[in-house]
């Protein structure tokens, strides 16, 4: 895989260039708290400079008009590219975003896997959906077409793996566009970058601009020659995108996470196997990536009966959760991904003691890890829906632990969130995990598992959890313009008015 010099890791027009101001960003591994590489630090200069060449592309370049089979081809070999890279690119967003090696690798099959899945989906489309308008003097069909030029914002969590999701479907549909990571996480989706040219994709589709959000981010969001904008982050600054889009009246995509219920029945802990089980999702839930996840089930509701089992032994796992640097032999869980980051989940813990939660494991910064942004794995007991750590979204490894006694306060409890992206329900009753889950306003919900998604899925959520949907079908739909085109094949004069 080819590495960019670094500071050179803007592209616009199929070269790579420093920002127009000279300005860069050291990026800083989680882990050590050390500066490992450097990147361009582009502002609104660059990003018109970006914009003006997808539009470019778009208007002038051939792909927008290349046949869907020749742009799923291209699509399939970039994800022959990403599996060829697959160890240097895994390595280099564990080390980036502070994931495990073993997490890096799998986001990496993942991309590859959403590259396909978009390829396919156009390969097989038909060319257009007919319409009958009960004549045969008639042909009416609806075909789809790009969008146009489609602004992509991704976050820092899953870095490749969240472009992934907007720039495949995008380039399927046979749009141009510009990318803005973060500017925390940037290096995988240069590589992408990288990677699309390789492919053979044709110069000015593909676009990016490393820099911050409140320059790059909100010039796009705002940029009249954007005709779309998808934005993956928190809900402040989604809110701020859709306010700068709507003058424009874009088309919007947003993903702005989630407060998710994972609740779990007694009926499910029956066992010892299935207690087993039960309570090792829960972990998977709360902590895989340091509980750095969108979906990450927070909010542990757990019936009263089997409660203080439940925690206990929840906890005691917890508490031996392996921290440490992600490429590091036997480390289940890494850093977070700043010192902002971790101070925000620590004061979100303190509120939470403040208020009345029991402190059941963690709690603090681990002891003999060096500099690194590590937390311990955190679980708050006693917690209650006015509790500040209950309501937003930690983005940590924080589980507050709430009770039941009935399917429906179970019920009430899940869907009593201004968020809706996913839950679970954990039951061997099949009738009530068919109710629940038919109950719970999540854009997901998992009955007995916890994390899978599949591309063919759409991924999104109700609620402040954002608009539209990624993955599947209504994912790609987000980058096409449907059109009606009506032929009369035989005209004649309508004689509406009398001459």
């Amino acid at each position: 895989m080819a590495r960019q010099h670094e500071r050179r890791t803007i592209h616009v027009d199929g070269e790579w260039r420093e920002a127009v101001s000279g300005a860069t960003r050291d990026i800083i591994d989680p882990a050590v708290a050390r500066p490992f590489a450097v990147v361009a630090e582009g502002d609104e200069k660059d990003t018109d400079l970006a914009v003006e060449a997808a539009r470019r592309a778009f208007r002038e370049g051939d792909w927008p008009r290349t046949p869907a089979a020749e742009r799923a081809a291209l699509l399939r070999r970039v994800a022959d590219l990403l599996v060829r890279d697959r160890e240097e690119l895994g390595a280099l967003e564990s080390q980036d975003a502070g994931k495990t090696l073993e997490e890096g690798r799998v986001d990496i099959d993942c991309v590859a896997d959403a590259f396909r899945y978009f390829a396919d989906l156009v390969a097989a489309e038909a060319p257009g959906r007919v319409v009958d308008a009960g004549s045969p003097d008639i042909h009416s069909v609806v075909v789809h077409e790009p969008v146009g030029v489609c602004a992509l914002i991704t976050p820092w969590n899953y870095p490749l793996l969240q472009a992934s999701w907007k720039i495949a479907p995008a380039l399927a549909a046979g749009n141009t566009f510009v990318v803005k990571p973060s500017e925390i996480t940037p290096l995988t989706t240069v590589a992408l970058i990288g990677l699309l040219a390789e492919a053979g994709l044709p110069a000015g589709v593909a676009n990016i601009v490393t820099g911050p959000g409140h320059s790059v981010g909100a010039r796009l969001a705002e940029h009249p020659e954007v005709d779309l904008i998808s934005f993956t982050g928190g809900l402040i600054s989604g809110t701020k995108v859709a306010q700068a889009a709507a003058p424009g009246v874009k088309k919007v995509a947003l993903e702005l996470g989630g407060k998710n219920p994972n609740v779990v029945f007694a009926d499910a802990c029956a066992t010892d196997e299935s207690f087993d089980t039960a309570v090792d999702q829960a972990l998977n839930a709360a902590f895989i990536h340091s509980g750095q996840v969108c979906s990450a089930g927070a909010r542990l509701i757990v019936e009263e009966s089997v409660r203080d089992r439940f925690v206990t032994e929840l906890a005691r796992r917890a508490g031996r959760i392996r921290l440490g640097r992600g490429t590091d032999e036997g480390v289940e869980c890494g850093p977070l991904v700043s010192e902002q980051q971790r101070a925000k989940v620590e004061a979100y813990v303190a509120s939470a003691l403040a208020e009345g939660a029991v402190l059941r494991t963690g709690g603090k910064r681990p002891e003999g890890l060096g500099a690194g942004y590590f937390y311990e794995p955190t679980v708050l007991d006693a917690c209650h829906r006015e509790m500040k750590v209950v309501r937003e979204e930690v983005f940590g490894p924080v589980l507050t632990v709430e009770t039941f006694r009935t399917e429906d306060e179970a019920v009430a409890l899940a869907n009593d969130t201004e968020y809706g992206l996913a839950g679970a329900v954990w039951t061997a009753d099949a009738g009530r995990a068919r109710r629940v889950a038919g109950r719970l306003r999540h854009g997901t919900v998992w009955i007995n598992d916890f994390h899978p998604y599949l591309p063919q899925a759409e991924w999104g959520g109700f609620g402040k959890s954002g608009v539209g949907r990624e993955l599947g079908p209504a994912g790609l739909a987000e980058y096409r313009e449907s059109k009606h085109v009506y032929q009369n094949l035989a005209p004649k004069p309508v004689r509406w008015f009398a001459g």
